[in-house]
């Protein structure tokens, strides 16, 4: 599948590019040795942290700064690795989902890139990081209608579907046998995202089954 970024979010994010691993897989509950892999990393991220700490993460602070340069409050609409490591800061539970969400989560807080997976047959044609246009909105996962405007979001040719703080309903993870690509957002360049998609390829194979993974960055 073609992934690109929008001029206009070159423009005003000239820092943004976005890591792609693209996979088949068979989506699950995830097991007890990937549980306890989830859980020892987050309590070990809880005692490295602090909140005045998470926003000094070089691509949390990143994310932020491009939301400003978009027009979007980083405060009122913070990133997902940024929400996630405060609430393991505030010793609040991260939801166990399913292996390839585990695994995404799990790289998101340890990286500090928000990532997004999302199910290729729910995806038309080309995809596309671009600014949301005024008053644009889709049905998030577990959110109802969210307000996406001006945030930089994941198009397809049927419209939306994935931002850096909330995905969409229509391309969301569920069980069974599925073709997937994982994206890590980045608004400070490309040189940090490949030891971090090799991480990821690494606790794919390794906990959900995969044996061949294609990556790439623009």
């Amino acid at each position: 599948m073609k992934t690109s970024v929008s001029n206009e979010i070159k423009t005003l994010c000239p820092g943004a590019a976005l890591g792609v691993l693209h996979y088949k897989v068979t989506v699950e509950p995830s097991s007890t040795q990937l549980l306890d892999f989830f859980d020892s990393t987050i309590a070990k991220l809880s005692d490295e942290y602090t909140l005045d700490a998470i926003v000094q993460n070089p691509h949390i602070a990143a994310t932020r700064q491009a939301y400003k340069a978009l027009g979007k409050s980083p405060h009122e609409y913070r990133n997902a690795a940024e929400a996630m490591l405060r609430r393991i800061v505030k010793n609040a539970e991260l939801y166990h989902i399913n292996n390839v969400v585990e695994v995404n989560n799990l790289i998101s807080v340890s990286s500090g890139y928000s990532i997004g997976s999302y199910d290729l047959g729910e995806l038309k044609g080309t995809v596309e990081l671009r600014r949301a246009d005024d008053g644009a909105r889709y049905d998030g996962i577990g959110k109802g209608s969210v307000n996406i405007e001006h945030l930089p979001v994941l198009y397809d040719d049927l419209g939306p579907f994935g931002n850096p703080s909330s995905d969409s309903r229509r391309a969301m993870i569920q069980n069974g046998s599925r073709d997937i690509i994982s994206i890590l957002y980045s608004f400070d360049g490309r040189d940090g995202l490949r030891p971090w998609i090799e991480l990821f390829s690494k606790n794919l194979k390794k906990y959900c089954g995969i044996r061949s993974i294609e990556t790439w960055i623009v």
